[in-house]
């Protein structure tokens, strides 16, 4: 009995200790998987902080190192030829789309597509039954009434057939200009509405085209001023057209840019170039532009008043009033100003570093 209780006894201590053992391992597990995962966070953030600001926690933050250094530059002379870039397409000069005003069966087409045709020649007829009957009922009635009706009669009778032989006319339409039939789309038998477009008449014999224009170029563009354009389909050669339309409107692009839409005209087009066809070419300003420049970075502008500091025959400097205008990629001209051509100006400019200093803490600065 005695040696069951000692055995007992040495069992549960086994256990105890197997226990302890395995408290203490799993301890141990959870204290390395906390110190991996704090390591890990130190590294991202270490990582993160460097990259954010070239430098860890620990080091000093970095002043900038300001040097300004004088740079030379000439003024200078160049000869300008303004041209001006053109794109668009060709129109006919003059369109008609053709309306029959009145509603019924067509009876008559009296022309085909590609037909030339002149003006006021016949193109369609829309049967006009009705219309003639109209006409000779009230032809008779006015008839009657100058016989025997009053003047009052007879000034009505008079009004309802001319509305009635204006009737009878809108059975009928006609050409406005002479031109080429460019489209047909009814045929005889059809049945018409009024108002409808029966065919398309095109006079081709000027094209034209309405081009963009920045308002900054539209100082060198004049009415009878004239173009070449190039087109894709005429590989001959260029054409001639001239600006015969100037609006006195501009527009306002959603970009920003002001505009305006010139029109330009090609006399005795080839029949090669149809209405639709595209087109680039340019329009030259007459004669050449000397212009005196000089580099926008020179001007310094204080309170609307511009200057420059012009270099001296003995290497002083002086302040130079100057009214520039700039022209773009870094470029001004010079308007006024005592300057001439192959004078030396002094651009000042800053560069700024952030390697050259470094602050270690306050009151201290450490020069690298």
């Amino acid at each position: 009995m005695q040696d069951m209780s000692n055995e007992l006894n040495t069992e549960n201590q086994i256990r105890n200790q197997f226990r302890k053992k395995l408290r203490r391992q799993r301890v141990r597990r959870v204290l390395t998987t906390i110190i991996v995962l704090a390591l890990i966070v130190a590294g991202l953030y270490l990582y993160t902080f460097y990259k954010e600001n070239n430098r860890f926690p620990w080091a000093g933050e970095q002043a900038p190192v300001s040097q300004v250094r004088e740079v030379e530059a000439q003024v200078y002379e160049s000869t300008f030829t303004t041209t001006i870039d053109l794109s668009g397409y060709v129109e006919p000069n003059d369109i008609q789309k053709v309306v029959v005003r009145a509603t019924g069966a067509v009876t008559d087409v009296f022309v085909k597509e590609g037909d030339r045709v002149s003006k006021g020649d016949v193109l369609i007829a829309i049967d006009n039954t009705n219309q003639l009957y109209r006409v000779a009922e009230l032809t008779s009635s006015l008839e009657k009434a100058q016989l025997t009706g009053s003047e009052r009669d007879i000034e009505l009778l008079e009004l309802q057939l001319k509305n009635a032989q204006n009737n009878l006319d809108y059975t009928k339409a006609y050409a406005n200009f002479d031109g080429v039939v460019a489209q047909v789309s009814v045929s005889e038998g059809d049945f018409f509405e009024a108002g409808s477009s029966a065919m398309t008449i095109i006079d081709r014999s000027n094209l034209k085209a309405t081009v963009e224009i920045d308002e900054i170029d539209m100082q060198y563009v004049q009415l009878g001023q004239k173009a070449v354009l190039y087109f894709d389909s005429y590989t001959a050669s260029s054409l001639e057209a001239e600006v015969t339309y100037i609006p006195m409107l501009g527009k306002y692009t959603n970009q920003g840019i002001g505009v305006m839409e010139v029109e330009l005209t090609i006399p005795n087009p080839p029949s090669t170039i149809a209405p639709g066809y595209t087109f680039k070419g340019s329009i030259t300003s007459g004669g050449e532009t000397k212009l005196v420049l000089l580099p926008q970075s020179a001007v310094t502008t204080t309170r609307g008043s511009s200057t420059v500091t012009k270099k001296n025959q003995d290497g002083t400097s002086a302040r130079v009033p100057v009214t520039v205008k700039y022209l773009g990629e870094g470029i001004s001209q010079l308007l006024s100003g005592d300057l001439k051509v192959g004078d030396t100006l002094i651009i000042r400019r800053t560069d700024t570093s952030a390697t050259g200093i470094s602050m270690g803490g306050p009151g201290q600065i450490r020069i690298r």
